[in-house]
C-alpha cells in the first residue's frame, strides 16, 4: 500500500532525473557516419537564378561550408550574422540549403538579413537533407574536394566560429 502512494514521487523524480541528463546533452558533439566520406549525390532548384545546385558545386581544393537552414528557423535567423561574418571577412565560399521552406519566405529571409551564399539550393521535399543526415536546422558542414570534413549541429555562434569551424576551414 505504501509503494501505490509513493508510485507518483518515484516517477515525478525518474522524470526530473530524464529530463536532468537530457537537457546536459550538447548535441553539437554527436557525430556523423558521413564524415569523411563523400557528399551523397543531390540536385535541386536553386532559390535565385535558375539552374540546379547539386553535389558537385561542393568539391573543391578551397574549403566550402554547406549551412542548412529555413526561413521559419529562429536560431537560424541568429545564426545568419555570423554566417555573413564568415563571408565577408573570410573569404569562405558558403552554400545553402533551404529546407523545407516557403520560397518567397526564404527570399525575404535573405533579401532582408544579407546574403553570405555563394548558392542556394531548395530543398522542398527535404530529401537531400536527410541524406545528409540532418536531424534538424541550422545544420553546418565544412567540406573539401567533395568530402565531408566536419558536422556542426545547431546555430554556430561567434565563439564557436573563432574555436570550431575556422580552424577546421584553415586546417585544411
Amino acid at each position: 500500500m505504501k509503494l501505490i502512494k509513493l508510485s507518483p514521487l518515484i516517477i515525478i523524480v525518474l522524470v526530473c532525473i530524464f529530463f536532468f541528463f537530457s537537457l546536459n546533452n550538447d548535441t553539437t558533439k554527436l557525430s556523423s557516419p558521413l564524415v569523411g566520406k563523400e557528399v551523397p549525390e543531390f540536385s535541386v532548384d536553386r532559390l535565385f537564378n535558375n539552374g540546379k545546385m547539386t553535389n558537385k558545386d561542393l568539391i573543391s581544393d578551397e574549403p566550402i561550408v554547406l549551412n542548412i537552414w529555413s526561413s521559419w528557423c529562429i536560431p537560424c535567423r541568429a545564426e545568419h550574422d555570423v554566417l555573413m561574418v564568415l563571408s565577408e571577412l573570410y573569404d569562405v565560399n558558403i552554400y545553402g540549403l533551404n529546407y523545407k521552406d516557403n520560397e518567397v519566405e526564404a527570399k525575404k529571409f535573405i533579401e532582408g538579413l544579407g546574403n553570405p551564399f555563394k548558392k542556394i539550393g531548395v530543398d522542398t521535399s527535404g530529401r537531400s537533407a536527410i541524406d545528409l543526415g540532418v536531424y534538424g536546422v541550422p545544420e553546418t558542414f565544412v567540406i573539401r574536394n567533395g568530402i565531408i570534413m566536419y558536422k556542426h549541429i545547431g546555430p554556430i555562434h561567434m565563439n564557436e566560429l573563432d574555436e570550431k569551424i575556422l580552424p577546421m576551414i584553415k586546417g585544411l
